[in-house]
């Protein structure tokens, strides 16, 4: 994939898209090691990268208080995901796939938690399944950092100011 940044945009006679772009020779060397096929090109709006995104602030709570209570980040990361509510499903297997379904699911990612309960079908396990923090939503992610902060502000670690936690939690979605 290659990505040009550009100041200015017309439409020639002939339709063909000019653009005038920041790095000119990178913008030549794509052009001149073209080969004779069709191309896409998808053009959105400049957004300058943030030094810290939701879930990499996220990351850093779970640190903190990871130090503040001596526990895994790890198990902080899963309990949070089990805690946020709108994650997961839960299906009706049979015990004997269980151990599998939850090993192969628990392979997706860190968050990808499993939990069993009993089921009243006969020879068969209720298996609730956790979607991981990477498929969340806005709303999903809103509340996963708003547990871990709420989590950190009770034993005394500091967090970012209402404000720039809504700005992280609006990226989000974006």
């Amino acid at each position: 994939m290659v990505q040009f940044d550009f100041t200015a945009a017309h439409v020639n006679e002939d339709g063909e898209l000019c653009l005038k772009v920041i790095n000119t020779p990178a913008a030549r060397r794509f052009v001149l090691g073209m080969r004779e096929r069709m191309y896409t090109c998808e053009v959105k709006e400049y957004r300058q990268k943030r030094s810290l995104d939701a879930n990499a602030y996220f990351w850093v709570l779970c640190d903190k208080l990871a130090e503040a209570t001596n526990q895994p980040k790890e198990l902080i990361y899963r309990e949070a995901v089990r805690n946020i509510g709108g994650n997961c499903d839960t299906v009706c297997v049979i015990n004997s796939a269980v151990n599998k379904l939850r090993q192969m699911w628990q392979h997706n990612g860190l968050g990808w938690v499993t939990d069993v309960l009993p089921s009243k079908v006969r020879g068969c396990t209720n298996v609730i399944v956790y979607y991981g923090s990477s498929t969340y939503d806005r709303a999903q992610m809103a509340r996963l950092i708003d547990n871990i902060v709420q989590d950190c502000r009770a034993v005394g670690v500091e967090t970012l100011p209402p404000d720039k936690l809504e700005a992280l939690k609006d990226e989000w979605a974006r």
